[in-house]
């Protein structure tokens, strides 16, 4: 089933009735490339899945023979030639236009519902940040990463030297970034950026699915705010980070799904919840 038409989107729900949604990039001809479409219509799309009640999950994943070969270098040239005589204001524009990008990745962490990548072929640059900002990561056997952006005489801006420390590590995040060396799918998985290779593309999709639909059989009350509490500690000290999940608790713990998880455990079934 196809939904909202997009440039260089597709929005899909392979299995009637499935919890689980598929945003695919849709940019084969140019390896998935992320172009000035794509930074408008990602926020948009993800917005529109994470109001849906209908999608308890979103697997992100791209469609050709890469799942993303960075941004698109015709848009990144394009977007630095502004130029005014005023420098401060030229600057200020440029400032404000980074922003807006990351703003776009950053929407998948705004995206309560949890999103998965399931990478395969290339993952350079953009697709990095695409990634990182992911709640799960899995990949391909022939998949290859690269932090692309030293190589194109540029610091990436859109969120990997942020996020991908915390994943991989501070000394291998520093190593990837100085480098920009190109690194494989059980590489990745070595140094923790996905949590599980498989041997093809196929074996892939199903393996995310199955996962995907796992999670949305669970509370939605519960999923949303692991991610949540998991994010938002990231940044924390444990002890603010136990006031937070307390706070957060104090909050949704009193809910009908956890009275729907008892009253299954006691009678032997497996429990059904509400939307969200």
């Amino acid at each position: 089933m196809n939904m909202e038409h997009y440039k260089t989107l597709e929005i899909v729900q392979k299995s009637p009735n499935s919890p689980v949604f598929h945003l695919l990039l849709n940019n084969p001809s140019l390896r998935n490339a992320l172009s000035l479409d794509f930074f408008s219509e990602f926020p948009k799309a993800l917005n529109s899945l994470d109001q849906n009640p209908n999608v308890g999950v979103i697997i992100l994943s791209g469609h050709g023979d890469h799942f993303c070969s960075g941004i698109d270098l015709k848009f990144l040239n394009s977007n630095t030639n502004f130029q005014s005589n005023d420098h401060g204001r030229t600057r200020e524009r440029l400032r404000r236009e980074i922003k807006g990008l990351q703003a776009a990745i950053t929407a998948l962490e705004r995206c309560r519902k949890p999103v998965i990548a399931g990478i395969h072929g290339g993952c350079i640059g953009g697709g990095i940040d695409l990634v990182t900002a992911c709640d799960i990561r899995y990949c391909t056997e022939d998949a290859f990463f690269s932090v692309k952006e030293v190589d194109l005489a540029i610091t990436a801006d859109l969120g990997t030297l942020q996020r991908l420390p915390s994943i991989v590590g501070y000394g291998n995040a520093m190593e990837l970034a100085l480098t920009g060396r190109r690194f494989s799918g059980p590489e990745a998985k070595v140094l923790g950026l996905v949590s599980r290779v498989f041997s093809s593309k196929d074996a892939l999709e199903q393996g995310v699915i199955t996962v995907a639909e796992g999670i949305a059989m669970k509370s939605p009350l519960a999923v949303i705010g692991t991610k949540e509490v998991l994010l938002r500690s990231r940044d924390m000290s444990v002890d603010q980070g136990l006031d937070y999940v307390a706070t957060w608790n104090s909050a949704m713990l009193p809910s009908d799904d956890l009275t729907e998880v008892v009253s299954a455990q006691i009678q032997k079934r497996k429990p059904t919840f509400a939307k969200l």
